[in-house]
């Protein structure tokens, strides 16, 4: 048996370890937790427990008993973006932070232990956007998946698609499709033939004050009410609502100017 995500669930229960390559978390790193807390909780009804804390104060997002996501507080002498990044799973980080280097990329935090939940590591790719790499240990990571409030996808924006996307083939073994789109220059990376993220190059259009970024989809059961939402709780609209390759999607941030993407899947 096994879950919208492809992993095993032994006899039907939790499931077990992210295959390695695989979207396995989301983490947000803010200033003002509680607030935050409050943001999403309200936006996702997310509940949060108390995770590790090597970086710092950091809980976990729960649905219904499920993990979901994590979010920290950023290092008060950082000067570090407010932004969730997307963690890929690795049955070696250490291994996996060594060909991040051999391939161009930066590791920046780590790899370090994350109590007994397991092994991370935060790096960025060659043109700098940031992601995390998680080998698990206790907490296989995201437990839930194709219900509102939980991660759909994840989508990297970059000066082009084609070298960035050999990156992660190599670091992570993916294979890779370009698009089928008015648009020539995005690639989806798959993973034993199943679509598990897009690479999007924008050239001259990326905007200078962002750089290259990842951005996180959450599955919504209305984009246009989870919108509202999100402009009574103090976010920002981006990108309105309009039909996309995912279902119906509109780009926002949070309080603090993390930038998300909600996304209403077809009917």
């Amino acid at each position: 048996m096994t879950d919208a995500r492809g992993n095993a669930r032994p006899n039907g229960g939790a499931p077990a370890r992210h295959t390695p390559g695989t979207p396995c978390w989301v983490s947000l790193m803010v200033h003002g937790l509680d607030a935050t807390e409050e943001f999403y909780g309200a936006l996702f009804g997310w509940e949060f427990h108390p995770g590790p804390q090597q970086l710092g104060p950091y809980v976990r997002a729960l649905l219904d008993g499920r993990e979901v996501a994590g979010m920290g507080v950023l290092p008060p002498d950082r000067d570090l973006p407010v932004a969730w990044t997307p963690y890929f799973a690795s049955d070696d980080v250490d291994l996996t932070a060594d060909v991040v280097r051999s391939c161009g990329g930066t590791i920046g935090v780590g790899p370090l232990d994350a109590a007994d939940a397991g092994r991370l590591a935060i790096g960025s790719d060659p043109g700098g956007a940031v992601f995390g790499v998680w080998q698990a240990a206790t907490s296989p990571g995201t437990a839930a998946s194709g219900v509102p409030g939980t991660p759909a996808w994840n989508e990297l924006t970059t000066f082009e698609s084609a070298r960035t996307a050999k990156f992660y083939e190599t670091v992570f073994g993916y294979d890779e499709e370009p698009a089928v789109s008015a648009d020539p220059d995005h690639v989806t990376l798959r993973l034993n033939g199943r679509p598990v993220a897009g690479v999007h190059g924008v050239g001259r259009s990326l905007p200078r004050d962002r750089g290259p970024h990842w951005t996180t989809y959450f599955t919504v059961a209305g984009t246009d009410d989870a919108v509202e939402q999100v402009l009574r709780l103090g976010g920002r609209l981006l990108a309105p609502p309009h039909e996309g390759p995912h279902g119906r999607v509109a780009t926002v941030t949070d309080p603090e100017g993390a930038r998300f993407a909600v996304v209403e899947g077809p009917r």
